[in-house]
């Protein structure tokens, strides 16, 4: 599956974004989906995860109640509703497909499939 993530920007500390994940190829519906973050200087952190029918979700404890994510199966695309942002939220943000036979996970070896990432900028 590919992937192609977009609705990063500049955002003042607060404020909220909307990011997208547009995949193609193989049914969307089979694949449990994710959104991973990378700041500068910092290691590939997970955001959030959600099942392959939408079900079941994960958040990382930073984000939980402040960040939403979602998945329109007919559409094809997974998103993240991002409402409150702080200035540590600034990161490349990166969409993510599961391997065969994952039904939700944190970890990143689980996701075969990523996106080019998206910048995120929460201006303080």
């Amino acid at each position: 599956v590919q992937l192609q993530a977009s609705g990063g920007g500049l955002v003042q500390a607060g404020g909220s974004l909307t990011l997208s994940c547009a995949a193609s190829g193989r049914t969307f519906s089979g694949y449990a989906m994710s959104w991973f973050r990378q700041a500068p200087g910092k290691e590939r952190e997970f955001v959030t995860a959600i099942s392959r029918g939408g079900g079941t979700t994960y958040y990382a404890d930073s984000v939980k109640g402040r960040f939403t994510i979602s998945r329109d199966n007919a559409k094809n695309t997974v998103y993240l509703q991002m409402n409150s942002l702080k200035p540590e939220d600034t990161a490349v943000y990166f969409c993510a497909a599961g391997r065969g036979g994952v039904l939700i996970s944190r970890n990143p070896s689980d996701f075969s499939s990523w996106g080019q990432g998206t910048q995120v900028t929460v201006s303080s």
